[in-house]
Parts: C-alpha cells; structure tokens; sequence
C-alpha cells in the first residue's frame, strides 16, 4: 500500500516540530498559526490514508501495531482540533505536533504489513470498540499535554525564570481544568468502548480483555480522585502524564504479545 500520504502527514508534523523546538531552543515564543497550519494538515493526510488503509482491510484499520501507531496519531490530532479552541490553550498545538510525528516516525520506522480484506463478516461492536477507545487514548495525550504545559508553568513560577513563552500559558486553574476534562471526556468513551468489547466477542480474548479493563481502573481511579478534589491539580498533571505512559506501555505490549 501507498506510504505517500502517511510520510507527507509526518512531513507536516515535523515541521510543527522543529517550529516548537526552534522556538523553545530561542527561548523566545510567538504567536503563530503555523502550528495550526501543519497540525490541520497532517490530520488531512491522516484521514486520506486511514481511508485507504480500511478500504484495503475492510474493516477499522487497527489491525496491527503500526495501524495503532497511526490510528493514536490521529486521534490526538482530532481530540486537538476539536478541543484546542474550546479550552483556548494557544501552546497546546506546540506540544501535540512533537507527539503525533513521534508516533508515526515509529510506526514509518516499522515494515508496513501488506493486509489483504478479510472474508470474515465485520463486527460492528468491536469495530466500534477499538476505535473509540483508541480516540479516547487520544484525550488522554492531550490530558498528559496539558499536564505537561502546568508543570512547566508551576516549574518557572518557583525558580522565577519566566521565558517569553511563559506569557502564552493559560492560567494554571484553566490548565488543570483542560486536564481534568480531557480526563472525563476520555474515560467517557473508554468506557463505551469497554461495554461494546464485552457485549460482543472480547470476553473470549483473555489478554485484550485484562489489559482493557486494567487500563479502565486505573482511569477510573484518576477520574473519581479529581472528582472528590483528592489530589492537587500538580498531582493530577503527573499522574495523567504518567497513566498515558502506562497506556503505551500496555498498547505496545499487546500488540507484540498478539503478533508473537
């Protein structure tokens, strides 16, 4: 199959990139929408390929580890789109164009499988399952994101070395409340994503079924804990970022699992 559009897309993000690292590097930040520019981009050329990649399978392209590597990338990137002017995070698009390309470099590092279309019926249930709680990862990342923009923010507050991109930031209290929403909004439609797996097949898939849940309860627990105002929002911000590592951790290991 066609790489054009899937390097074109990490084209795009890599160019958010060095923008951010450039900016970062000079310690000097300025408004621009080349971030959202690139970022909008390579969430076209995202789209264009996962098309043609599930026309190909005929099914959810998330059949193997760099479809879920891809699949994660865009989903960030649409959570971003659809979320980054709600919550007014103007640096948000800084730090989502470094994550998508990082996954998807990982994934162009990886041989594409050539999958032909499959001549078993499609399941409508999983389908809906795995593709909703991998765009749920995706809030996730951006949770982790906005994590990451309140720690820098707190950081620099301390040591009182403010950067010119320190005068972008949104407020730490609008942080922590992009945080904690992105936080719901993925456990919302992780936990559709759950019910859909156990109504139909993923009860019999033993490793798929631990992990999904695993990842749930811990979720959960982060969820409930900001609900009842148990941890700070600093806390919060380490322990979003730390849970979506454990995410990856989790997805990269069943993949490896699966295929071996």
């Amino acid at each position: 199959m066609d790489r054009t559009a899937l390097v074109a897309s990490t084209a795009c993000f890599l160019l958010g990139f060095a923008h951010t690292m450039h900016a970062l590097g000079a310690r000097v930040y300025r408004r621009s929408l080349l971030n959202f520019f690139a970022t909008f981009c390579g969430f076209l050329l995202q789209t264009v390929w996962l098309y043609q990649r599930g026309q190909t399978v005929g099914r959810c392209p998330l059949t193997t580890l760099f479809d879920v590597l891809v699949f994660l990338g865009w989903s960030v990137a649409l959570i971003y789109m659809a979320t980054g002017a709600t919550y007014r995070l103007s640096l948000l698009g800084a730090l989502t164009s470094p994550l998508v390309f990082l996954l998807q470099a990982s994934a162009l590092l990886m041989p594409m499988p050539v999958l032909e279309k499959g001549v078993s019926p499609v399941n409508p249930w999983l389908e809906f399952h795995a593709a909703v709680s991998v765009v749920a990862y995706g809030a996730f990342a951006l949770a982790g994101i906005a994590g990451v923009m309140l720690l820098v923010q707190e950081r620099q507050l301390k040591t009182h070395k403010l950067h010119s991109f320190f005068f972008h930031l949104p407020p730490i209290h609008d942080l922590a409340t992009a945080n904690r929403r992105l936080l719901y909004f993925g456990f919302a439609l992780l936990t559709a994503g759950l019910l859909s797996g156990l109504r139909q097949g993923m009860a019999h898939v033993n490793l798929l079924r631990v992990v999904s849940i695993s990842i749930w309860l811990l979720y959960a627990f982060l969820c409930i804990a900001l609900g009842v105002r148990r941890i700070a929002p600093r806390r919060a911000s380490w322990l979003a970022i730390g849970a979506f590592a454990v995410l990856l951790l989790t997805v990269w290991t069943v993949q490896i699992v699966s295929k071996g």
